[in-house]
This record gives C-alpha cells, structure tokens and sequence, in this order.
C-alpha cells in the first residue's frame, strides 16, 4: 500500500533551462505585474528564486549558516520567521535590474541544479519537510520538496504574464505527487473510524488519484485503488496547484471544485497547504 519515492533529481536543470527561457522572454511591464504570491510582483519573486538558489547553495551544499534562527517553540513562528527572511531578500533585490537578476539566475542555477542531482536519496536530508508531518527526512523528499518551490513559483511567474510550458507531463506530475504527502498530516486532528476512506481526484492526464485510508486511529496515503470512499475530491490541475501553495484558499474556489459523500471530509482535504505556510 505505500507510495513509492518520488525521483525528480533529473528534472531540475531542465526546470531552470525553462525559466531562463522565461526570462529572457518577458518584457520589461511584465516584470511589474502582480502575482498570485501575495504582494509580489513577476521581478520579486524571480528575486525570491534567486534566494532559493543562493540559500541552496550557501546552506545546505557549504554547510553555511550564517544567519542562525532563533529559539522557536511554535510552528508558527517559524514560519513567521522565514517569511521575514525573505522579505528582507526582496525588499533588498528591488535596487538590482532584471538583467542582473538573470545573469545571477544563470550562474547559480547550474551549481543549484547540479548539487540537488547528486544528493544521496536516502541519507537523512539537512532539512526534515514540516509540511508532510516529518520530523526527520531522506533526500528524496528534500529534493522533491525543492523542486515543488522552484516549479511553483516559477509557475507564478507564467500565470501572471501568460507563458505557459510547466503545466506538462514532464514537469506537473512530480509536482503534485509531492504535495500529496501533505494529506496525512492535515487530517492529523481529523477523527474518523477505522476504514474511512477518502479519495482525491487531481483531474486530466497531468494529474491523478490517491486514497486517504484510516487505520488503527493513523491516516495512511495510497495510490492504490481502494473500495468506495466516504468522501471524493475531484480538482482541475490549474487550481490545485495554487490552493495547495496557499495561492488561493478555500472558499475562493468552492464552486470550481466537485466534492462527492461526506462534506466535512472532503472540504477539509481543501485546507491542506504543501509548502511552509
């Protein structure tokens, strides 16, 4: 009944050769339109990704940490923690041009992209993925918790200027197999008996399906076909990805989304986040 690992080791490069591409194709109003990230402009969260990167690079490959966070109880704060972070980045990067911020994107993403590549998938990875429930992680779901940071923001970008080219059978799917992982832990104070079954239906090809099982008082996720649910979700790929990236929220896309048997249930699936949030 388990899911396999999710291998996305080779699809950064081809990932970062997409946005480049991007890049080099926006013109200079589509850098200052707004995005889905909030506040955000296109140039601030390319500003974001380039953060990403160096972080990456400075952190996690040189073992670097010279910005220490502070005592935190909370997840929470935390988060709160984080978002300051990068705040401070973006606010900062609004001196540098868009040319810079390519030249950098191009220069640090190789070594980005490469580093993740080789990392060993089931060594213990130097960041546990909260948002799965995990307080230790392997490599494997580092890296594909990375690789949903860097396919969705830069999936922000294309929303806002109107490129496609990620929303494809390359890319998609690891992208939202990895946000999956956060079922469990969003139904972790959710009580139901034993054998409720909950089924998430991720619509068109680029999607998929995945069961939602409670055993022994635990939720279990599966992709293996199982007997009729108690509650069903069925969710257009285009709007999955921004409701689970906190993009949109809830009650925003009710009327676009399908829920079938126990309402409660299947709403609650709508609250799950998969990135820190």
């Amino acid at each position: 009944m388990a899911l396999q690992d999710i291998s996305v080791a080779h699809l950064f490069e081809p990932l970062d050769q997409q946005l480049i591409t991007l890049l080099h194709q926006l013109s200079p109003s589509d850098w200052h339109k707004p995005t889905v990230a909030g506040s955000w402009t296109v140039k601030e969260v390319v500003a974001h990704l380039l953060d990403g990167n160096i972080r990456a690079l400075s952190i996690q490959r040189d073992r670097y940490f010279g910005e220490q966070a502070p005592e935190l109880s909370e997840y929470t704060e935390l988060v709160a923690w984080l978002n300051q972070l990068n705040k401070g980045w973006v606010n900062a990067m609004r001196r540098v041009s868009p040319s810079v911020l390519i030249a950098l994107h191009q220069f640090t993403g190789p070594m980005t992209s490469a580093y993740f590549s080789r990392l060993a998938p089931y060594e213990e990875a130097v960041f546990a993925v909260d948002w799965a429930g995990e307080s230790k992680s392997y490599n494997w779901m580092h890296q594909a918790r990375e690789y949903t940071e860097k396919w969705h923001h830069q999936q922000q970008i294309r929303d806002a200027v109107g490129h496609e080219g990620i929303m494809t059978i390359q890319f998609f799917p690891p992208f939202i197999a990895t946000y999956m992982r956060g079922l469990p832990n969003t139904f972790k104070n959710i009580t139901s008996p034993d054998g409720t079954i909950i089924k998430v239906v991720v619509t068109s090809v680029l999607g998929g399906c995945w069961w939602l099982i409670r055993q022994e008082g635990r939720w279990l996720l599966t992709d293996e076909v199982q007997p009729t649910p108690t509650a069903e979700v069925h969710i257009a790929p285009e709007i999955a990805w921004k409701l689970f990236s906190k993009n949109t929220r809830p009650e925003l896309i009710r009327d676009k989304v399908t829920l079938i048997g126990d309402q409660h249930l299947a709403a609650h699936v709508l609250e799950m986040v998969s990135v820190m949030a």
